[in-house]
């Protein structure tokens, strides 16, 4: 284990290396996160600042009946 640690005489490059990698990986997770926080925070304001919609005249009516009487059912039945 201790010639693990001592990296065959490269412990002072190697861990200082993946020092700094973990603290970018580290950084760029918090800004990921405080970036998607921004971003549902803007999101909510302007869905909150959207005028709401009218709805239109016909909506919830059906259309009318026309199969009834028409001249192809007329002519098989």
């Amino acid at each position: 284990m201790n010639e693990f640690l001592h990296m065959g005489g490269y412990a002072a490059y190697v861990w200082p290396a993946y020092g700094i990698a973990a603290l970018v990986l580290l950084g760029l997770l918090v800004a990921t996160w405080k970036g998607l926080r921004n971003a549902e925070a803007t999101l909510k304001a302007l869905e909150n600042s959207r005028p709401t919609r009218r709805r239109p005249r016909n909506a919830g009516r059906k259309p009318a009946d026309q199969s009834a009487g028409t001249p192809a059912e007329a002519s098989e039945g």
